[in-house]
């Protein structure tokens, strides 16, 4: 069979796959479990398959549903077209579900209705394949609507837990404006064009450009899409619907929503950005997108400090770790997009592990509570390695791939500084290296409060995780450190392709369309741009970190309220509220604030920035939408103003 069907084998497998769930799944959850695992491991080898063709020899798949092929280089069908950078991800959502898929087998054995579990399992899954390999706008909006419904129902999966059911109806609502906007960018581009093809579209763009600039309706399509997509990664100010929605959600969804269904928003930002409207070297765009992910990697880490709930903690982290994604891929240079694709890569790896450490925490002892824990090392050693792997990856600690990522991010946003002359780049590279310090802070944190200490007396006949859990766990596990050793042949097999297809429209368009366009960057470039900055032991970077390092701290310092209030002997201990979307019902603000936060002193300095947050995050969802609205009125003025 020619490697030519695979794309669309591989989506549809999973969409079949769903249909057999429903059908034998209710009779059988050996048969759910079967079919779920058949279809993620043949999903995860033929996107695998395609690595040798794509990647390394660069060709772009076409693949047209019903033999519908372009007439006079007019598109009229549905397209799958492969490139590097659909590829990329691909690889990335059939690890994870396949991951999922195995993790799943023990960690739903207490849950009834798996059927239906894994039945809007494999929809999610073929969905963000979809998603990823489609070239055809309108069929983007599809896939994107199946992803969210099905989000939305993994979500609520757990219905007897009401908190459940409420998280699910904030991201049904903020993921529906989301896909409304993207909608309407969509509509507008098909009339300014008469095609939804993205390659056609993106040809016909360029030469828009090329003759005189963007039509205002091409600019308006472009700032919906940009909130359309925005919302769909949970960026600032859109990032609410997380923090409610992993806490309820089974664990074996939560590795695949922080991961991937995150990342489907950031994979149209580059799509979108760099292929279809062309527009990253414009200043204006650097800085917009630049500013909401530095905004969102600050915002996300300093919620995450406040947290008890351990979940809820690893949710805002994802927050955070989208943030530097999404500021590194702004910069518009080919450094910065090689480290927002490694970081992709990375925080796919690291994160999934994060929650099956959580999962596991969670299925042997029954509380993801960190007031409670402590102690689980000497019952689940295998799960205390595997967690600290994770947070020693997150927080970028050398050789770990988190390092290798968030090096390049730093460099990247020194260099754009450097070159630019722009104060701007210069702060967010203070900000980027200031989150990074206190993610290590909070992990600090969680590590003591479950992993470390005294074990409770409640606790002390927990268990070990069940080896079906643990195999996918060891797995990224070894993947976290390899990836970071390893990052040079990462970056050769993977990353610089998914970099060059980004950076180089005219390919794509060429090869789908035959434009005659000429490229301007290739893989070689690619891959030669991200190993010459990848010195990990150049003193003068080394100093200049340190220096970023002491300014940002010094800020912290002179910025906290040093007036202390007064220090309660004892705190009373308050359950997690409906709305204690930060503070997790902490009676006393100036009281130490439990035996797992050892950074109660900062948040008592940073009381105001907290006292802030908290006000503004009511928990209602009215609230939350109206920011929404707010937030796309704002952009698409910037786009109209700026976005020539």
């Amino acid at each position: 069979m020619s490697y030519i069907h695979f794309p669309v084998i591989a989506v549809m497998g999973q969409f079949l796959a769903a249909f057999l769930v429903a059908i034998f799944g209710s009779k059988s959850r050996k048969a759910s479990q079967a079919i779920t695992l058949i279809a993620s491991a043949c999903a995860f080898v033929l996107v695998c398959l395609l690595i040798k063709p794509v990647a390394l020899d660069g060709q772009i798949i076409s693949y047209w549903m019903g033999n519908w092929e372009p007439v006079s280089g007019y598109a009229i069908g549905i397209g799958y077209e492969m490139d590097a950078l659909g590829l990329f991800f691909a690889v990335l959502v059939s690890f994870i579900i396949l991951m999922s898929a195995i993790y799943s087998l023990r960690y739903l054995e207490h849950d009834e209705a798996v059927d239906r579990y894994y039945t809007l399992f494999l929809m999610l899954s073929g969905s963000l394949l979809g998603l990823v390999m489609t070239g055809d706008l309108f069929n983007m909006f599809i896939m994107i609507e199946i992803m969210t419904f099905s989000a939305v129902g993994l979500t609520a999966f757990r219905n007897y837990i009401p908190e459940a059911l409420e998280a699910a109806m904030k991201y049904l609502v903020i993921g529906s404006v989301g896909s409304s906007m993207t909608l309407a960018g969509v509509a507008l581009l098909y009339a300014q064009t008469h095609t939804l093809n993205m390659a056609q579209v993106a040809a016909k763009i360029g030469a828009m450009q090329a003759s005189g600039g963007l039509t205002p309706t091409v600019v308006f399509a472009f700032g919906l899409m940009f909130v359309g997509f925005g919302i769909k990664s949970f960026m600032f100010p859109f990032h609410t619907p997380v923090a409610d929605a992993h806490p309820v959600a089974p664990t074996s969804f939560s590795m695949v929503f922080s991961t991937m269904v995150i990342k489907a928003g950031v994979y149209g930002l580059i799509r979108i950005a760099y292929i279809v409207f062309q527009v990253m070297d414009k200043s204006s765009v650097q800085i917009l997108i630049t500013a909401f992910g530095c905004v969102t990697m600050f915002l996300g880490v300093t919620m995450a400090l406040a947290q008890h709930d351990f979940k809820r903690l690893l949710a805002f982290h994802s927050i955070s770790q989208i943030g530097y994604i999404i500021t590194a891929l702004g910069l518009g240079t080919a450094l910065g997009l090689t480290g927002s694709l490694f970081h992709v890569m990375n925080h796919t790896l690291f994160k999934a592990l994060l929650f099956m450490c959580a999962g596991a925490v969670l299925h042997m002892t029954g509380s993801k509570n960190l007031d409670e824990l402590g102690g689980l090392s000497k019952k689940m050693p295998h799960t205390t390695i595997c967690f600290l792997i994770a947070a020693f990856s997150i927080a970028g600690i050398p050789p770990f791939n988190g390092f290798a990522s968030k090096w390049m991010i730093y460099q990247a946003t020194y260099e754009k500084a450097v070159e630019s002359g722009n104060f701007f780049y210069a702060l967010v590279t203070v900000v980027a290296v200031v989150v990074s310090v206190l993610t290590l802070a909070s992990f600090i944190k969680v590590t003591m409060s479950v992993f470390f200490g005294q074990l409770p007396e409640k606790y002390k006949d927990a268990k070990e995780a069940p080896a079906s859990m643990l195999i996918p766990m060891w797995i990224t596990a070894i993947l976290c450190l390899g990836t970071g050793v390893l990052y040079q042949l990462v970056d050769r097999t993977l990353t610089a392709p998914a970099v060059a297809a980004s950076l180089t429209p005219a390919n794509y368009v060429d090869k789908m369309m035959g434009s005659g366009y000429a490229a301007s960057f290739s893989v070689k470039d690619a891959v030669a741009t991200a190993v010459q900055h990848m010195s990990y032991w150049n003193p003068v970077l080394w100093l200049t970190l340190l220096v970023i390092v002491m300014l940002g701290v010094f800020i912290v310092i002179l910025s906290g309220d040093n007036e202390r209030g007064p220090v309660l002997k004892t705190k009373e201990p308050v359950a997690d509220g409906k709305y204690a979307t930060f503070f997790s019902g902490e009676k006393y603000r100036h009281s130490h604030m439990g035996g797992s936060d050892l950074f109660w002193g900062f948040k008592h300095d940073m009381k105001p920035y907290f006292d802030f947050i908290e006000e503004k995050h009511s928990g209602v969802l009215t609230d939350y939408t109206l920011w929404t609205i707010v937030a796309m009125a704002v952009i698409v003025v910037y786009t109209f103003v700026f976005v020539k």
